[in-house]
């Protein structure tokens, strides 16, 4: 009895991880629509943007970047800019949304 139990509740806290994985995924596409999309692109940067597009990157790579632009330690007075409003959240969220895309 307490094993079914114990497989029910760990069942149940697999299912919810996904759940919140794919959520994160949709948050980050549309953060990334509405934030990085009109440089960067979703898997091609925008016409005629010197921008680099980011569908595909490392998504750890891709945090680490967007949160040294946030920070300042990185220069870039656009990207300065805008990753200033983001949370860590949704640096997350837009870092595993590109990481997930095919370029």
């Amino acid at each position: 009895m307490k094993m079914t139990h114990f497989t029910v509740s760990l069942l149940a806290g697999l299912l919810a991880a996904g759940s919140a994985q794919a959520t994160s995924l949709y948050v980050g596409q549309a953060k990334a629509g509405a934030v990085c999309a009109q440089c960067h692109g979703i898997r091609m940067p925008s016409a005629d943007a010197p921008f680099p597009p980011l569908g595909g990157r490392d998504p750890e790579y891709l945090k680490t970047a967007i949160k040294q632009y946030r920070d300042k330690t990185r220069k870039s007075d656009i990207m300065n800019a805008i990753a200033g409003s983001l949370t860590d959240a949704e640096i997350n969220d837009i870092a595993a949304y590109y990481g997930s895309v095919k370029p």
